[in-house]
């Protein structure tokens, strides 16, 4: 029942169905799930409903086989899973990316976030060399971590994909949007919620605050902090 837990007082669903459906590029909105608690919630914010089969529902569900599912009851040219993951991700980020993924004729997208710091993997160095001088974080070439705030594909390549490999979430020309600091916020646990929260409830307190400096920074370049 994570995606019912409460973010400023509104459970973690609502923020991606508002951003869907504020970001104005949709179609239709269907809240996809196995339980049927979550046809309520479609129905508290007007949108539609799929019971996806229970099986479909479990740890051990894959993605590929929930879209696959979906996109054959569900006929369209292009698919957008926007996940409730993401809470504060806005409707204008999801049209821009929706944009991108039209403009660039991509068949798969994923979103992502570039972050520019030191990484190794399985203790090998990925975006630096260790026989050299200590790169400078913006001199580095950024790593590209999943978000997975919205994945989305054209329908009909996903589908010949599947049905041919029996697997399709990367099919045809694929490309990656790596989006805002705050959409790169993953729920997954109890303090990310927490966090979430905090930070819906700061932005609504503090909407508009400008970024200020130490008064040292105004002495230096002559001005004084009103």
């Amino acid at each position: 029942m994570k995606n019912l837990a409460l973010i400023d007082g509104k459970p973690l669903i609502y923020y991606t169905i508002e951003a869907a459906k504020t970001s104005g590029v949709f179609n239709r909105v269907v809240l996809n799930s196995d339980n049927e608690i979550f046809a309520e919630i479609a129905r508290r914010y007007d949108i539609e409903f799929y019971q996806r089969p229970v099986e479909l529902g479990s740890s051990s569900a894959k993605s590929d086989t929930v879209v696959y599912d979906f996109m054959s009851k569900h006929p369209s040219d292009v698919l957008a899973w926007t996940n409730p993951t993401s809470p504060l991700q806005t409707g204008h980020e999801i049209k821009e990316v929706i944009n991108y993924f039209v403009k660039e004729r991509l068949d798969t997208l994923i979103t992502t976030k570039n972050e520019q710091v030191h990484c190794v993997y399985k203790d090998n160095p990925i975006n630096f060399r260790m026989e050299e001088i200590f790169a400078q974080t913006q001199d580095l070439e950024p790593v590209k971590p999943f978000v997975y705030s919205i994945m989305m594909w054209r329908s009909r390549t996903f589908i010949d994909t599947y049905e041919k490999r029996g697997h399709a979430l990367f099919c045809g020309k694929v490309g990656y949007y790596p989006v805002s600091k705050k959409s790169t916020l993953i729920v997954k646990t109890e303090e990310d919620i927490q966090l979430a929260d905090y930070i819906m409830r700061a932005e609504k307190q503090y909407k508009g605050q400008e970024v200020k400096y130490d008064k040292i920074v105004y002495d230096i370049e002559g001005v004084r902090e009103k």
